[in-house]
């Protein structure tokens, strides 16, 4: 008989993450302006982005080192390449503290070593098998509970639990059991301002994963967990340390930038009726559709590096041993790459060029089942919620945040099945 784990939960079990988190990544109703006025002056400059976002510092990073900003498409997507020179050291201190031996902290050659192995299971034939045993399932059981009632709140009631849905049944984890690894695995990454919650969550995530990783090994299954604890390169499997990292962050970093995603796709077009009407009339469409959401307003607006040398970007000389905030928000609206790039547009014909999956060797690994994901959900939103409009009795949708960015409602209206 295969032994029940348990997760343990906090100490303090009415602790809500969710809520805390938000502070973390800030309440900015539109950064852009601001963005585009520091991209204006120069393509790169001093300064802390979290600071001139008006929130605090991120105080895992060393004090007194300086910060920078890249904010061009240009420089932005020249130094994502360039790893030797823009080291993602920058992640030891913040998703190293969370998560452990992550490769997002890693750089070349052991980054390669070990991403090779990841990617054996996130080729996009293998996801889509996903897409149909896993994805379809959870989207069409979570729209059973609401279709009938011709109202819902999309964000609370279907976007920010989809993508942890699938996450749980990858892992295999029984539901009681999922639900309380997506509490753990966000407290964890308060690490940066709330040290007693986040390192206590992850000492909790710490004993558990080790555990589930040895019984998968000896009782192995399709699942995530099982896949991954026998995958290997030229013989080279993943080790222990590094497999239990990634399923410590695979919550954050799967699951809420998909969440993030498709939240922010559903409320442009519902303020677009216009683009809407395009995508209902030719689905096709809807791949782009997709990529533009990404570029108008990713869900991760800056992505951190530490200057391995001394590097001047932009004319402006940035010394070794510095955080650079490689700022993907302000690349995705720049002028010089996208025509007219405040302006949603569903056809803007290069649209997939954003940089919000990030570009180079660390370009995200799970951005096929990210894809597959947003494409399953929002086919079952459109098969199956008919004449779709916001809800006029209820607030508007806003979209919020300084370094993820989602909307907290979506009140909708739609013809009851």
């Amino acid at each position: 008989m295969t032994e029940m784990l348990k997760l343990r939960d906090l100490d303090n079990t009415a602790f809500n993450p969710f809520f805390e988190e938000r502070f973390f990544f800030g309440e900015n109703e539109d950064p852009y302006p601001l963005l585009a006025s520091l991209r204006a002056q120069n393509g790169a400059m001093p300064g802390d982005y979290r600071e001139i976002m008006g929130l605090g510092p991120d105080v895992t990073f060393p004090t007194g080192i300086p910060h920078f900003m890249i904010l061009s498409y240009e420089e932005v997507t020249r130094a994502l390449q360039a790893p030797q020179i823009f080291s993602n050291r920058a992640y030891t201190f913040n998703i190293g503290a969370s998560f452990g031996r992550s490769i997002s902290t890693m750089d070349p050659p052991e980054h390669g070593r070990f991403r090779r192995i990841f990617q054996k299971i996130f080729l996009p034939q293998y996801v889509k098998k996903w897409g149909d045993s896993i994805v379809d399932p959870v989207v069409n059981d979570l729209m059973d509970s609401f279709i009938g009632t011709g109202r819902a709140d999309l964000i609370q009631q279907f976007t920010l639990h989809y993508p942890f849905g699938v996450i749980y049944r990858q892992l295999d984890l029984p539901p009681e059991e999922g639900k309380l690894f997506h509490k753990l695995a966000v407290t964890q990454t308060l690490v940066s301002f709330d040290f007693k919650h986040g390192s206590e969550a992850n000492a909790k995530l710490g004993e558990y994963f080790p555990k589930l990783i040895e019984q998968r090994r000896r009782q192995p299954g399709d699942d995530l967990v099982s896949l991954l604890a026998q995958a290997e390169v030229d013989g080279e499997h993943l080790p222990e340390d590094v497999l239990v990292s990634f399923f410590r962050q695979l919550i954050n970093a799967a699951g809420d930038t998909t969440y993030r995603g498709t939240s922010i796709l559903l409320a442009k077009l519902l303020e677009h009726p216009d683009q809407l009407a395009l995508l209902r009339e030719d689905r096709s469409l809807l791949p782009n559709a997709i990529e533009e959401a990404l570029r108008f307003d990713g869900p991760v607006i800056e992505q951190a590096r530490w200057a391995a040398h001394d590097v001047q970007v932009a004319g402006v000389v940035i010394p070794a041993n510095s955080i650079v905030h490689v700022v993907a928000g302000a690349a995705n609206r720049d002028p010089a790459k996208f025509d007219d790039p405040d302006r949603f547009d569903i056809r803007r014909p290069n649209a997939n060029r954003h940089v919000s999956f990030s570009a180079g060797p660390h370009i995200c690994i799970g951005q096929h089942l990210a894809r597959v994901e947003m494409m399953r959900a929002m086919t079952a939103i459109l098969d199956r919620l008919p004449n779709l409009r916001l809800d006029p009795d209820m607030p508007p949708p806003a979209i919020r945040g300084a370094m993820m960015r989602v909307p907290h409602h979506l009140h909708v209206l739609f013809d009851p099945k």
